[in-house]
């Protein structure tokens, strides 16, 4: 993804702090696909437990899901910074979005 797929495309309706927080996506559809593939994935893996799979080739799935879940958080997180902290620094709010952007990384990296 490019950063002109993003920019000015998923703005924020509210700033840090503000009780009804809100954005648009531009590639909801796509978001949502992969997430449906995700939690079809996570439904395999409670058949592999229920059919007493080798230990391996469940880790090896969550692993995968891990994976996944992490290439969703990281395509929100940039459409964020695009959208939702561009536009509040050229509010000049940057200070308290960048501060839950980090706050959120922190958070996202365990």
């Amino acid at each position: 993804m490019t950063s002109s797929d993003t920019s000015a495309s998923a703005p924020c309706h509210a700033l840090p702090g503000d009780p009804e927080k809100s954005a648009v996506q531009p590639d909801k559809k796509r978001l949502v696909g992969r997430l449906n593939r995700i939690e079809g994935q996570v439904r395999g893996i409670a058949r592999m437990v229920e059919e007493d799979r080798y230990c391996v080739d469940v880790l090896t799935q969550i692993a995968a899901i891990r994976a996944a879940l992490d290439g969703v958080a990281m395509h929100l997180l940039e459409n964020h910074a695009h959208g939702c902290v561009a536009r509040a620094i050229g509010e000049g709010k940057g200070d308290d979005a960048i501060e839950e952007l980090m706050d959120v990384v922190r958070k996202l990296k365990g």
